[in-house]
């Protein structure tokens, strides 16, 4: 598609300008990326890296969660009980069935919304960035989130601005190129600064009405391939990420916009893996996300369903940490 402008806008490392506070720079022997898990869905490289991956950032629930979390529209509570061993299934399935090393950092009671680790970050390559969550109540999440994400030797971007912020979910990474949501908990100001710590890659903003964020959704299934929704807020958004690209990305679209928020890896030892929400949830989009010729195995942990009372999905609820290796 070629490049207009729409309802979207086109962002420079040059025109985003400061806003950022990096570290010292240290080589990194992973890296991280997008619920649960911190991170991005797989760095740059060309499709044929794209996904790859070998940690998972997740952090424990907290019983703040079902009474103190923050919620896009009213609902029920939050089980408790039930939400625990949803988590630890979807945790067992990245360590156990997946091979993943997970690094699982404490709950803290006094953060209801800290197992959504992808917004306090959002890693690329050997750099992360961390982020200045739109809502104030979230923003000590990212301190946990800087820990661990030094440990594994990235380098290291802060967003030191107070007048941006910047959710993980809004921040959508294709392999060529990012898409960033503006929504209620992402502003321009925080797109910018994405921009300007990812130099290497084009940034496009999306508007996003009607959801928290543009990851509630949309995701990556696969490389070059977008699933989305089919509400009219994500069809507008989609509209928008294709006008504002250079590239033409496949699309695939569900009938339920929670199911296009999906996780894709590309794990050396296990091949192409979709996760994604479990099929009797949304039945209709779960025939579509098998994706058999591509070659994906689905895989679908009854994970999250509790957490959607709440405000995030899937991607939410993780950051994936890639290897630098010679593809890069």
């Amino acid at each position: 598609m070629g490049r207009g402008r729409a309802a979207g806008g086109a962002l420079s490392a040059a025109r985003a300008g400061g806003g950022g506070s990096r570290a010292e720079p240290g080589r990194s022997e992973a890296l991280a990326s997008p619920h649960s898990m911190a991170g991005l869905g797989g760095g740059g490289g060309g499709p044929s890296a794209f996904g790859r991956c070998t940690h998972a950032v997740v952090r424990a629930l907290p019983e703040s969660l079902c009474r103190q979390a923050l919620r896009s529209t009213a609902g029920p509570e939050v089980d408790f009980a039930r939400a625990e061993r949803e988590h630890q299934l979807y945790v067992g399935v990245l360590r156990g069935k997946l091979g993943l090393q997970v690094l699982e950092l404490p709950a803290d009671e006094s953060l209801p919304d800290c197992v959504f680790v992808e917004d306090a970050a959002v890693v690329c390559e050997e750099t992360a960035l961390l982020t200045r969550p739109g809502a104030p109540s979230r923003r000590k999440e990212v301190e946990a989130m800087k820990r661990v994400l030094e440990s594994l030797n990235l380098n290291m971007v802060e967003m030191v601005d107070e007048n941006a912020t910047l959710d993980g979910g809004d921040v959508l990474f294709t392999g060529r190129e990012f898409f960033v949501g503006l929504s209620k908990r992402t502003n321009q100001r925080g797109a910018e600064i994405l921009a300007d710590t990812f130099k290497d890659y084009a940034v496009s903003t999306v508007p996003v009405h009607d959801s928290l964020h543009l990851k509630s959704f949309c995701s990556m299934a696969g490389p070059n391939l977008i699933a989305i929704g089919s509400s009219e807020a994500a069809q507008k958004a989609l509209k928008t990420m294709q006008q504002m690209s250079d590239h033409r990305y496949d699309k695939l679209t569900v009938p339920d916009d929670a199911a296009a928020n999906c996780i894709y890896l590309n794990i050396p030892s296990k091949g192409h893996v979709l996760l994604h929400r479990a099929p009797e949830e949304y039945p209709e989009s779960a025939k579509m996300e098998k994706f058999p010729n591509r070659g994906i195995s689905g895989n679908c942990p009854e994970a999250d369903e509790q957490s959607e009372h709440v405000i995030d999905f899937l991607s939410t609820s993780s950051t994936f940490p890639e290897p630098l290796v010679a593809w890069r």
